[in-house]
């Protein structure tokens, strides 16, 4: 069970986090939610597809896997790609919100929470705050990230709002075929639908270029060339698994 508590110097000061990545550190995860501005990145590694939370809203994700607790990039050594999604690294670390009054006028302030049961908190791995008081570098990379992911959230409820409103969001089926000969099947993910891209109006491919969601479209679909990079993954696991 989560146990998160605002991050402070007097009762964290000795706490250190482990930044490996392994299934028991909780990296084996199927996807993890992206976002635009992180697209250029995660496009170079991932599929990126869209997936709908229970609440019906739509979110983009970095694929890792095929089913649950199935990460492909996970290996004895680490996480196998040069970038891991900001959602994945900021373990254990989220965003809160703090109520400060100034001039008697109550203001909202972002401010770190960490998750204390989160099983890379501990005493081995990166200080966060050093020895005489004082943000470690570590945690201010975790402060600039935790605002990354603030942003880039904020984002995605636009981007989505626009793909919705100009009907590119499309489900799709994904039958794949491994080299074992066994049949498995992709559901439950949308992407973009080209053919309604393709028709849009000028005046629209200029509004999508304006907000700079006309690039993280096409990053979107030049991400899916990976999953043939995916696939290969799921082959060498399931033969390891034969042999």
């Amino acid at each position: 069970m989560s146990q998160h508590v605002l991050l402070n110097s007097v009762e964290h000061q000795n706490i250190k986090i482990d930044t490996r990545h392994s299934a028991e550190l909780g990296d084996n995860v199927w996807f993890s939610v992206t976002f635009p501005i992180e697209f250029r990145s995660v496009q170079a590694h991932y599929p990126i597809f869209f997936n709908k939370d229970t609440n019906g809203q739509f979110y983009p994700v970095a694929l890792f896997g095929f089913q649950q607790q199935e990460n492909l990039f996970l290996t004895e050594q680490g996480w196998d790609a040069s970038y891991v999604p900001l959602t994945v690294r900021r373990q254990p670390f989220l965003i809160g919100q703090q109520t400060l009054q100034e001039d008697g006028i109550a203001q909202q302030q972002r401010v770190i929470h960490i998750d204390m049961a989160n099983p890379r908190v501990g005493q081995d791995g990166e200080a966060l705050f050093h020895e005489f008081g004082g943000n470690t570098d570590y945690l201010e990379q975790v402060a600039d990230m935790l605002e990354t992911i603030h942003h880039g959230l904020q984002d995605n409820n636009a981007f989505i709002q626009t793909l919705i409103e100009l009907e590119l969001l499309e489900s799709f089926t994904l039958d794949i075929t491994l080299d074992n000969g066994s049949q498995n099947q992709m559901i439950g993910f949308y992407t973009i639908n080209e053919d309604t891209l393709a028709e849009l109006p000028a005046d629209a491919i200029t509004k999508l270029h304006q907000q700079g969601y006309l690039q993280a479209i096409y990053m979107v679909l030049a991400s899916h060339s990976n999953m043939r990079n995916l696939i290969d993954r799921k082959n060498v696991q399931v033969g390891r698994a034969f042999n």
